[in-house]
């Protein structure tokens, strides 16, 4: 990606990224729905589940909470990234190598992790409550509220459940995206096969998706999980869960949700990118009016 000619707030890109999760929230329910349920579940019937259950309604479960998610996680991660990437190139004057990005890519990853875990953990409560018998539902009537109950029924440090997973799971999905991405473009027009434009876009987009769901896929799970566990069952943390569903599930558990997870990553990060270039467009007007 090329190095942005000016300094744009900060919070572009959480506000990009919340327009896209907009976009394709009910395939995050699906995933959720998919990764937290113990039984054998398909793409389809987890559709039809939600449908059965809430009607299509069903399927913006958690909305505040996705957008509580990217105001917290992408903000952190996209205003952190462009930061580092513009104090290592000492403000574009230096080229940055695959593993500065990587570095770049990674540190911003695992601090959108940190910033936005309870936001994460609201999601998938909300989510996965449907599925659940009356006496286990959390029925959080918004984000905000959710973590206001967690806070007051849990104490402040539930707020970091399932931090270390997510965490992961965040360094994985910023650092494999971002060099799969670069990697396809740059590969595609070095072959001369496309010209730079909204289908090399899509194409890159779509094969960085690819690679990123895969990678992400074992901590997305374990993480969704660990998150939906009732306050006082998780006693054996991140490494018992892991071990109690590989014995009882096997290692394909590790990719539940795999394909609406690989869905929703592709149109998302084509939007993400659209929505943050229309912003961006869109602060340089505002600047060239007031100048």
């Amino acid at each position: 990606m090329s190095q942005p000619k000016q300094k744009y707030p900060f919070w572009l890109g959480g506000a990009a990224a919340s327009m896209a999760a907009c976009c394709t929230h009910p395939l995050d329910v699906m995933r959720v729905r998919m990764q937290t349920s113990t039984t054998k579940t398909t793409f389809s019937h987890a559709v039809r589940g939600v449908l059965q259950q809430n009607g299509v309604r069903g399927l913006y479960t958690g909305l505040t909470a996705s957008i509580f998610r990217q105001m917290t996680y992408s903000v952190t991660r996209l205003g952190a990234y462009d930061m580092m990437k513009a104090m290592m190139s000492d403000g574009g004057k230096r080229k940055l190598t695959t593993g500065d990005m990587v570095i770049c890519a990674s540190t911003a990853g695992a601090l959108g992790g940190l910033a936005g875990n309870p936001a994460d953990i609201i999601l998938v409560r909300m989510v996965a409550d449907p599925t659940k018998d009356a006496a286990h539902q959390y029925r959080y009537r918004n984000a905000l509220q959710g973590v206001y109950r967690m806070v007051r029924e849990e104490g402040v440090m539930s707020l970091g459940r399932g931090l270390a997973p997510n965490t992961i799971r965040a360094i994985l999905m910023n650092a494999s995206q971002l060099v799969s991405y670069d990697f396809f473009k740059d590969a595609i027009l070095t072959a001369d096969l496309m010209s730079n434009g909204m289908p090399l876009h899509f194409v890159s987009s779509a094969l960085a998706g690819t690679v990123a769901t895969t990678i992400c896929a074992p901590a997305d799970v374990v993480k969704s999980r660990v998150m939906n566990m009732k306050h006082g069952h998780g006693g054996h943390g991140p490494v018992g869960l892991l071990m109690e569903s590989l014995k009882h599930e096997g290692p394909r558990f590790l990719f539940k949700g795999w394909l609406p997870a690989w869905i929703r990553l592709t149109p998302n990060t084509i939007c993400m990118f659209v929505f943050l270039e229309q912003l961006r467009n869109a602060v340089d007007m505002f600047r060239s009016k007031t100048a």
